[in-house]
């Protein structure tokens, strides 16, 4: 890991390491491979954690490595769930999040990131603690989300990528500010897909209800 951190090539101007270039480009992959909701997303996304827990840990920036962990142990979980809730036709079986979910998830993320940052400040664990706490607590929410098959973990991820690219310019990893640019995009396309698939679930299901419990 150590040859990976120390060793890379210069992009624009900027020193990419390979660690660093092959966590951002497995992060992207799992994007990828989300929308598509294969199980390859959470091998693939096992091993990009790896690999950022170490840049992330070289730049202090100690809620961003701690993540990683947290990343790590919810795809741990994730693919298992996945292989519990595939479908012959649709594969992956996604849906809309309840009212409470939602509740769940926008407290989850206001508590998290509060208590975070002050653990962080507490620790001396990082320079930006806020916004350090914030990516930290969305991603965990996300994957753990993604985990559970709700389309609304897309629209966690717009809220982490909107406050990562700034944080990562101000520490100088510009590569990861791109990607995380990327990510944007391919989380709009994400949350238009999920949405589709699960709106087709719903039908199918609505469809194949008995006639007397229609409307019921």
């Amino acid at each position: 890991m150590n040859w990976l951190l120390e060793h890379g090539l210069t992009l624009l101007g900027e020193h990419i390491s390979f660690a660093e270039l092959l966590g951002q480009i497995g992060a992207v992959a799992v994007v990828f491979l989300a929308q598509r909701r294969t199980l390859w997303t959470w091998p693939v996304q096992i091993a990009a954690a790896v690999l950022l827990f170490s840049v992330y840990t070289s730049a202090h920036l100690g809620g961003l490595a701690l993540r990683q962990v947290i990343v790590l142990a919810i795809s741990v979980y994730g693919w298992w769930a996945w292989t519990r809730r595939r479908d012959a036709e649709y594969g992956v079986v996604v849906r809309r999040s309840t009212r409470p979910e939602l509740a769940a998830l926008a407290v989850a993320l206001i508590l998290g990131t509060v208590g975070m940052a002050l653990l962080l400040q507490a620790t001396n664990a990082s320079w930006a603690p806020w916004p350090d706490a914030a990516i930290f607590i969305g991603t965990a929410v996300a994957y753990g989300a993604q985990g559970l098959r709700l389309v609304e973990f897309w629209l966690v991820w717009l809220l982490v990528d909107a406050i990562g690219v700034p944080l990562q310019i101000a520490s100088g990893l510009y590569f990861s500010a791109s990607v995380y640019i990327v990510f944007t995009v391919l989380v709009i396309k994400g949350w238009r897909d999920w949405t589709r698939s699960a709106r087709a679930v719903a039908q199918a299901s609505l469809a194949q209800a008995p006639v007397g419990n229609v409307g019921v």
